[in-house]
């Protein structure tokens, strides 16, 4: 089975104190108020040909009248496929997105007659790291530079034509590596047709097109919300990639304010953290409340009691719905 690295890794959940959480603080998620859901919710929009993400991002935005939206990961106009955008709130949740693998599936289209022996031979010359020059037109400055490509499956040839999968690191150009395996073939070779599987943690069978939007939000609009909520994730949905620390309620509102994490106010965590990873740190409703690198890891974070935990990035969480953390 083709799995992105963050899909291979199993995590357990290490209780570090029992702690319980009140109903009269926050919500879970999932029983967020349609509102609430469009405030801070992730869509998985399945982009055509044709516009770029950014007028994707800016349709989702007129058709359900908000302020702002991101999307996380650009794909060109000629591409089409998963592209994640978040709503209002949750637009800074797309920036732990941006460095999550991607899957394509790519039609390559190989110039001249080639052996498949031959090909798949080739292509396994492509998997690992790899060093990859930039297209001309491209957003990066164009300089040699190295991406790693986790998988590399051919689904089907017919004649001239090979349609494959491909699981890979964010910036890598597939583009660029269908011209590279057509050098390495001695023959030539163009990408054909590319879309977009797999966005970090979302996949193509969660999309939804603009159409689909329009028509949820016009039902919403006259108080049938079923469909809106079907397509409108909350926005921890976006942070499913992320290895989480759940912290007591007395903590959430410190962290909230930007202070940071500590052992103390950790109640569980997830196995395998390392130093530098990016975590999601979660009420114990699972709620977000922000992210940060990690500061210490897993090991350390079970065997010690005081410390530095988590050095926050970002938080989301709004302030003054959790009680103020008092010292006894």
């Amino acid at each position: 089975m083709s799995e992105l690295p963050f899909e291979k890794i199993k995590r357990k959940v290490i209780i570090k104190r029992e702690s319980e959480t009140s109903d009269e603080y926050g919500c879970k998620p999932e029983d967020r108020s349609t509102k609430d859901l469009i405030k801070y919710g992730v869509i998985c929009v399945n982009k055509q040909q044709g516009p770029t993400s950014h007028q994707v991002s800016d349709y989702v935005k007129k058709i359900l009248e908000l302020k702002k939206c991101g999307h996380g990961g650009t794909l060109d106009p000629n591409v089409y496929g998963v592209l994640p955008v978040a709503l209002e709130e949750a637009t800074r949740v797309v920036q732990t997105l941006l460095p999550a693998g991607k899957e394509y599936v790519c039609l390559m289209h190989v110039h001249k007659d080639f052996e498949e022996k031959k090909l798949r031979k080739v292509i396994k010359e492509f998997m690992g790291k790899i060093d990859q020059l930039p297209p001309v037109r491209s957003a990066v400055k164009r300089e040699l530079r190295q991406r790693e490509i986790y998988y590399l499956d051919i689904l089907e040839i017919k004649n001239k034509d090979v349609l494959f999968k491909v699981g890979c690191q964010a910036g890598t150009y597939i583009r660029k590596l269908c011209t590279d395996i057509g050098k390495k073939l001695k023959t030539g070779a163009n990408m054909q047709e590319l879309v977009r599987t797999k966005a970090g943690p979302f996949k193509d069978e969660e999309m939804y097109s603009l159409h689909d939007i329009k028509d949820a939000y016009t039902l919403y609009k006259e108080g049938k919300d079923k469909e809106l909520r079907k397509i409108i994730k909350p926005m921890e949905y976006g942070v499913r990639h992320l290895p989480k620390v759940w912290i007591t309620d007395t903590t959430v509102d410190s962290i909230a304010h930007g202070a940071e994490l500590s052992i103390p106010g950790i109640a569980k965590f997830h196995s395998k953290i390392e130093k530098k990873d990016l975590v999601a740190i979660m009420s114990l409703k699972d709620e977000l409340v922000a992210i940060g690198l990690a500061h210490k890891t897993s090991e350390e974070l079970e065997k010690r009691e005081k410390g530095l935990a988590v050095k926050l990035k970002k938080t989301f969480y709004p302030r003054k719905v959790y009680p103020k953390y008092t010292k006894k």
